[in-house]
């Protein structure tokens, strides 16, 4: 690259940072080339992530006129940051924590809130421990912008974090779509270890990424849904007659090439009749009959078979991909499966392929209607291909047990933990692996975590993550009767273990003057000397320097 086209993207990504990435037409163009540009960020002084790729960046203009609330800032429930002043991450509340079986593995969420409510800090990607304590936190910058499927996955031999952002479909801000759809300009997201975007991805031949599935697999391809409305006289279903239907299809992509190397389609596999969701419920979403609402993709035993959740049929789905036909289906009106007692599910989500055929996922139950009074749930079930029956092999109900509308999933950890986001409520908790009953809910619940009111997580993860930014930590000094305050953090660093503290009259001789250990994502130091010019560095374990802040003098903005 030359040095002018440097000079005018560092410019360029200057003005987006300082008016607001989200809304700036700039990064329509230049997003993902500029945020792959470490050295260029890294010159003009951002501090955290480029947090303003092109797509997905800017809100769906809402089809009522109704604006969605700001989020609250100033709550003891949020996190204020002197270092970080453009981070609130909300603050969550460990109701158990069984220190001796807990994984010790990171925790993802991606906080967000319905259009009708404000939520507790800025909804974005957060990772944190066990505690709470922040390690590294991304807002996308507007209430009507959410971040789902937030995760760590491997892309090239590499851990990585990946993610949804765009608009979802919620009244009362948006009623053009049904609830949970994605709206269009959406896409998907991978950061590499030192949080560079180095990759977006859309959905291609006309469809919309879709929030439910962003997975990634050892091919380095990503399987993905996506959404796409259908005309159609939905009057012999008892809906509208000048509606629609919400098709959904599986996309493969190569992440190398960008090439389409499966579609596969529900509208041309899966009857309409197969579907719970009432045809008159298109009414009040822009007429569109959310017939299918495909919400997650899987691997299985076999690279030629995945398995696929649909929300509306009550059904999960074994795909041969070489035919695109059904291989089975379990659950809903044309189950392959007889379902043993306890085992009939509604309205699930993260159907997951495990060893030895059994088939985890998270059974919302949501309206009741398939076994009435069970509440909401993490289910296994072992199925017999022989017999073609299907069994409970464990269950996971929450204390005290709760009826969630949406959402959820039940990720299976390295330690035969059990880790489960409860969707559209404010919980995330771990069990051991026998799991209990609706009767004991809390045998073997071992941590569980709560999020403030209207906040939610489309899905919660434990991974392993190890973060080093390529962005330099950052610092800040207040001074107030004659007592000098310097605060260090460093969005992102997992190696951060200790702080050291550098002071001087000049810029060019400053002395270290404090070291101390890492307390939480922000460190607090009260120190004698005045400055007024100040620096911090980061320490790993082993004593070694790290990171390095910019030096700032006292006083200045």
């Amino acid at each position: 690259m030359t040095g002018f086209l440097r000079a005018m993207l560092a410019v360029g990504c200057m003005l987006a940072h300082a008016s607001g990435c989200a809304q700036d037409q700039f990064l329509e163009f230049y997003g993902d080339f500029l945020c792959e540009e470490k050295e260029v960020l890294s010159a003009v002084g951002l501090s955290s992530p480029c947090t303003c790729a092109g797509c997905g960046s800017i809100p769906y203009p809402s089809n009522t006129g109704y604006t969605t609330p700001d989020p609250i800032i100033d709550s003891p429930q949020v996190w204020s940051f002197v270092s970080e002043p453009d981070l609130h991450p909300m603050k969550i509340h460990v109701n158990v924590f069984d220190t001796t079986k807990t994984s010790p593995e990171l925790i993802l969420l991606a906080p967000y809130g319905f259009s009708a409510d404000a939520t507790y800090g800025q909804a974005g990607s957060l990772i944190l421990d066990n505690g709470g304590t922040p390690f590294w936190f991304r807002p996308t910058g507007s209430p009507n912008l959410m971040n789902t499927d937030f995760r760590v996955q491997t892309f090239n031999g590499n851990p990585v974090l990946t993610f949804w952002q765009g608009t979802l479909a919620s009244p009362p801000a948006y009623t053009n779509a049904p609830g949970g759809s994605s709206e269009p300009g959406s896409c998907y997201y991978i950061f590499d270890e030192t949080y560079a975007l180095i990759k977006t991805v859309q959905a291609q031949m006309g469809f919309t990424s879709d929030i439910h599935e962003f997975l990634l697999t050892p091919n380095n391809t990503a399987l993905l849904l996506s959404t796409k409305t259908i005309p159609m006289d939905l009057t012999p279903y008892g809906g509208p007659q000048n509606g629609y239907i919400q098709d959904f299809a599986i996309q493969e992509i190569d992440l190398l090439t960008n090439e389409l190397l499966f579609f596969w389609d529900a509208f041309h596999h899966i009857p309409l009749t197969e579907s719970y969701e009432p045809a008159s419920s298109a009414i009040s979403s822009g007429n569109i009959w959310d017939v299918y609402h495909l919400n997650s993709i899987g691997l299985t035993d076999s690279v030629d078979d995945i398995i696929l959740s649909s929300r509306s049929t009550w059904t999960i789905y074994r795909i041969n991909k070489p035919t695109g036909n059904i291989v089975w289906r379990l659950g809903g009106k044309s189950s392959d499966f007889t379902i043993a007692s306890g085992g009939t599910f509604s309205w699930q989500h993260d159907a997951r392929f495990l060893p030895n055929n059994l088939i985890s996922l998270f059974d919302d139950n949501s309206d009741q209607s398939n076994v009435p009074g069970t509440p909401s749930h993490g289910l296994i079930l072992q199925l017999d291909l022989n017999t073609m029956n299907a069994s409970v092999y464990r269950t996971y109900f929450h204390n005290p047990n709760i009826v969630v509308g949406s959402q959820g999933n039940v990720e299976s950890l390295p330690n035969g933990n059990k880790f489960v986001g409860w969707g559209q409520s404010q919980y995330y908790s771990e069990f051991l692996d026998a799991g209990n009953t609706e009767g004991t809910p809390a045998t073997n619940l071992i941590y569980d975590a709560e999020m403030p009111s209207n906040n939610y997580t489309y899905r919660a993860y434990r991974h392993s993550w190890v973060g080093t930014p390529f962005y330099p930590p950052s610092v800040a000094v207040t001074s107030s009767g004659g007592q000098t305050t310097v605060y260090a953090s460093w969005n992102g660093s997992t190696k951060t273990t200790q702080w050291q503290i550098f002071a001087g009259s000049k810029s060019k001789k400053l002395a270290l003057v404090a070291t101390v250990p890492k307390s939480g994502f922000e460190t607090s130091v009260i120190i004698s000397q005045t400055g007024p010019y100040f620096q911090v560095k980061a320490l790993n374990a082993a004593g070694q320097v790290i990171g390095k802040s910019k030096i700032i003098k006292l006083g200045d903005d």
